[in-house]
Formats: structure tokens, sequence, C-alpha cells
């Protein structure tokens, strides 16, 4: 889970772990994402698309450009939703979008329809 807002990585995480049975690491920027996927390999990556330093797309083109995650799916979670935003997340290689304001009670499902498909 990435994303600079501590509010909202904290709700998803509770919500992925207690309702879902996620194993969930969470940080806050992409740079700090791409320190952890040196090692880590996880079943999917969920995050941001506008968060300081560096936004969801780039950081999902780097993560694309690492043989390993290739293909790891990766979920934009975010309230940046117009038709036309949708279809270029979805052309750029994500598995798919959740909007902001999220409902934390079906977070942990969306994550796993989305990342089953």
């Amino acid at each position: 889970m990435v994303d600079d807002d501590p509010t909202i990585r904290r709700i998803a995480e509770i919500c992925l772990t207690r309702i879902g049975n996620w194993q969930v690491t969470s940080v806050d920027s992409g740079y700090e994402a791409l320190q952890i996927l040196q090692t880590f390999v996880p079943d999917t990556i969920v995050l941001d698309v506008m968060m300081r330093g560096m936004d969801g797309p780039v950081l999902l083109k780097r993560i694309r450009a690492n043989e390993a995650l290739a293909d790891v799916p990766v979920i934009f979670l975010t309230a940046l939703v117009q038709p036309q935003e949708i279809d270029s997340y979805l052309e750029m290689g994500v598995a798919g979008v959740i909007i902001k304001p999220f409902d934390p009670l079906k977070l942990s499902a969306e994550v796993t329809r989305i990342s089953e498909q």
C-alpha cells in the first residue's frame, strides 16, 4: 500500500488486514516503495495516483520496469476518476481502480476481486 496520506494508509491497512486477512506493508512514498520492492515481491500493490515526489503513474512505470514485478497486479486508489482518467490508468496497465473515498467494509473485497482477474 503506497499513499502519502497517513489516515488513508491506516484505514486501508485496518480494512485489509482485519476484514480481508491480507498481510499489508504500507509506505508513504514511491521512493520508499521502490526500496522495499527491491527485496519483496507482493501479491498485489495498491497505490495512490497523486503523491508528493513520485506520483502513482511514475511509480507504476518503475514497477513495470522491474522484471520480478512485471506481473504483480497494481491497483490505483484515487479520487481522480473522470472517465478519461480511468481509461488512461487502464492503458498504463493497472489491474483496476478503486475510488476514494472508498467504503472501508468493501475495500478488501474490491482489492481481492481486482487482483484475481
